[in-house]
């Protein structure tokens, strides 16, 4: 559905640690990264579309977040909801609601919340039914 999103920020060697960190944890991987242009882009492994990109506003003008305006990405478990959260708010993201399920979205909803280093607000969201280590082995 999506070619890429572009995410802006204004801060490109703080945005880029927290991006990175979490593109590693989901194993997408780096497509480019240009500091002096102030711009970077990963994407699924094996995959040339669809790109995540950050970078700052090509107006020139400063970065701001927008209102009802959110990234979701999408995690293969809950623990790597979990693990994408934490490494969010090591990076010096800010919680905007913490795992847990929300079944008002649906039964297996797993997700988190939280804002980047420049306010944008993302979510990781695990949309599988957690399965116990005995019912995997059967």
């Amino acid at each position: 559905m999506f070619s890429h999103v572009y995410i802006g920020i204004q801060d490109f060697e703080r945005a880029h640690r927290f991006y990175k960190a979490l593109m590693d944890l989901l194993g997408n991987e780096p497509r480019f990264h240009n500091a002096e242009q102030g711009w970077a882009g990963w994407y699924s492994a094996g995959r040339t579309r669809p790109l995540l990109v950050i970078g700052k506003p090509y107006d020139g003008q400063p970065h701001a977040t927008g209102n009802g305006q959110m990234v979701a990405l999408n995690a293969t478990s809950r623990a790597q909801v979990q693990a994408l959260y934490e490494a969010a708010l090591a990076q010096g993201g800010r919680c905007d609601g913490p795992p847990g399920l929300r079944p008002h979205y649906h039964p297996d909803y797993y997700g988190a919340y939280f804002r980047d280093t420049e306010g944008n607000k993302l979510c990781v969201v695990c949309h599988s039914a957690e399965h116990s280590a005995e019912h995997i082995a059967e």
